[in-house]
């Protein structure tokens, strides 16, 4: 009985092995199984397999650097961002009118966080800031907001290209200069945009938590006025 089955497992091993003599690819398909395979470190054709293994666990390495960079480089932009946003919350808490904050607020977003066109929408007028190109005075029932009416329901930030109407709105003359936006919806108080040359600036899907961060900070500063 012994002997039957150890000349079953020579057999089989011959063909197995005149298979792959006939298939020398087939490795290349399951990468995985030359990982498996325990060959020893000689020269010949087990030298040539250990070299394909080598070689794909190179391959592993590189894939895995590549990630950890990736993710070492969204850590330090998540941190810088962090930092950012903590100091725009402090700033807008140091202003003393709802027209400071607003500034505090435009200039932060255009000098900290690199925006090259923002226009902030309010639905009440702001003492002490006239002709500000950067800021608009629109009731929230104005039939120019009719475009804007499901994202103030939602009060989500939203990032990407704008429809050229809601464009046009809120970059005016300069709205063929943006071809990419982030825009914050302030229910009850009005929008924040701001706008970029760059169209892959902003894009759907990116985070947002950020942005909502902000417009809660702005949120926050300018009820500090209100009655």
């Amino acid at each position: 009985m012994t002997m039957g089955f150890d000349q079953t497992e020579r057999l089989g091993a011959h063909e197995v092995a005149a298979w792959l003599r006939r298939h020398p690819a087939f490795l290349q398909q399951f990468p995985d199984l030359a990982l498996t395979l325990v060959v020893p470190r000689e020269n010949g054709p087990a030298a040539s397999l250990a070299s394909y293994q080598l070689e794909v666990l190179r391959d592993k390495n590189r894939e895995l650097s590549r990630r950890l960079q990736e993710l070492f480089g969204n850590a330090q932009e998540n941190e810088r961002l962090a930092v950012r946003t903590h100091q725009l919350t402090l700033a807008l808490m140091k202003q003393d009118s709802a027209a400071a904050t607003l500034r505090a607020m435009a200039a932060a977003l255009a000098e900290d966080f690199h925006g090259d066109l923002v226009r902030i929408v309010s639905f009440h007028p702001v003492a002490g800031i006239d002709d500000a190109e950067w800021l608009q005075v629109i009731a929230e029932g104005d039939r120019r907001l009719d475009g804007f009416r499901d994202l103030l329901g939602s009060g989500e930030p939203v990032c990407g290209r704008l429809h050229p109407d809601k464009n046009a709105l809120l970059y005016g003359l300069r709205a063929e200069d943006v071809q990419s936006s982030a825009l914050l919806v302030l229910p009850g108080i009005g929008l924040v945009a701001v706008g970029s040359r760059d169209p892959n600036r902003f894009f759907p899907g990116m985070g947002t938590l950020f942005l909502r961060m902000m417009g809660e900070a702005l949120a926050a500063g300018l009820q500090r006025f209100t009655a």
